[in-house]
């Protein structure tokens, strides 16, 4: 799966698997307080229920002719009763115990009148610690629930996902089949023309057509080039690349030799800061494809009479042009596949994704400043 496929991909399960793991959490919530509000209520009733009991068995104490009285105990609930003016009298609370301080959270209370009044109490408090046991359990199966449904939901997601992107990688695969069906085709008259531009340079008389068959080369060295990044293109993630160490100097120097055609045209000025003994472990492929696309777009998108900056140290690659350069949009999209930020200099849009895409593989940083009509800095670090 190409890397614009998964970004797509993941961007639908983001987006399917929140707004669902939204509603599921919200209807849960929903769910949850409303069973624990049950739940309490029924420990609630279970207090109403007792304090009915313990209000009986403070009538039996006051018809009772015993002169020992026995206050009555529950083994689950707490009780107190209270005179007129909600003075604590006796209970199995703690005292000293004030009405309105007895407000804690992890109890139930319900107080009522005691009518008539018995042994002089006119209130009776009762409360139980909440019992959190069947809360606990509640949260267990909700949150199983959640986990079940995000596991099935997930799944679900995936398949949809892949269903959402098919078209885009069926369009990927038939412009993939497209640019190799052309890269074939380019092949022989490319290898043609400038096989038969070295031959009259080297037997022929040419003085007389030097514009025209300068013209003529660098067409051809143009559609080489646009050749040799098609067929890295398609190939880049199936070939064998032989790591070795490469003198990166050398190589530099030799492709402005090769550019010089190009360079001559547009009569741009090469200032050239180039240490001889840089060397990287790197494919000689990818190393190519990463040199001349950063000179082709140095030079295709440079102003007449231009200065093209080349410095090369032991920690960086810099190539700058003062060229027409790029908006902050176009910037932020110039690495994507056939994104083209000039429309008018024609090309692929493939020249700076083949760049990021070498950077990606050995870890360089790709760097890109750019400035309308002041021209683009493009830094490889290593």
């Amino acid at each position: 799966m190409l890397a614009s496929e998964k970004r797509s991909l993941i961007r639908f399960l983001v987006i399917y698997l929140a707004s669902t793991l939204l509603l599921f959490s919200l209807a849960s919530w929903i769910f949850y307080s409303s069973t624990k509000h049950h739940l309490l209520d029924k420990q609630r009733d279970r207090i109403v229920y007792e304090a009915e009991g313990i209000k009986s068995k403070l009538r039996g104490l006051h018809q009772s002719n015993d002169v020992t009285l026995y206050y009555p105990n529950h083994s689950e609930i707490d009780s107190a009763i209270y005179d007129l003016d909600k003075k604590y009298i006796f209970g199995t609370f703690e005292p000293p115990v004030d009405l309105d301080t007895m407000l804690k959270k992890d109890r139930l209370y319900y107080l009522s009148k005691v009518e008539p009044y018995y042994l002089g109490a006119a209130y009776l408090l009762t409360a139980r610690n909440i019992d959190y046991v069947p809360i606990y359990a509640l949260q267990k199966q909700i949150l199983f629930f959640l986990l079940l449904a995000g596991l099935v939901f997930s799944t679900l997601g995936y398949f949809l996902g892949r269903l959402f992107v098919s078209p885009m990688r069926d369009a990927i695969a038939r412009m993939n089949l497209f640019i190799q069906d052309t890269t074939h085709e380019l092949n022989t008259p490319i290898s043609t023309i400038l096989t038969n531009i070295e031959m009259i340079e080297t037997f022929g008389k040419h003085e007389e057509n030097m514009d025209e068959l300068k013209r003529i080369e660098i067409a051809s060295m143009t559609l080489s080039r646009i050749y040799d990044d098609l067929t890295y293109l398609n190939l880049n993630h199936q070939y064998y690349r032989k790591i070795e160490k490469l003198n990166i100097g050398v190589l530099l120097k030799e492709r402005l030799v090769y550019f010089t055609s190009m360079l001559e045209v547009k009569k741009i000025d090469t200032v050239l800061n180039i240490q001889d003994d840089i060397t990287l472990n790197i494919d000689k492929n990818d190393a190519l494809r990463l040199v001349d696309n950063l000179l082709s777009n140095a030079i295709k998108y440079n102003k007449r009479y231009g200065k093209l900056n080349v410095i090369l140290d032991d920690t960086m690659l810099c190539i700058g042009d003062t060229g027409i350069g790029m908006s902050k949009n176009d910037l932020s999209e110039v690495k994507q596949r056939f994104k083209r930020a000039n429309k008018s200099e024609g090309g692929f849009g493939i020249g700076l994704h083949i760049v990021s895409q070498v950077c990606e593989n050995y870890d360089f940083d790709l760097q890109i400043e750019s400035t309308i009509n002041e021209g683009t800095e493009v830094k490889i670090v290593w």
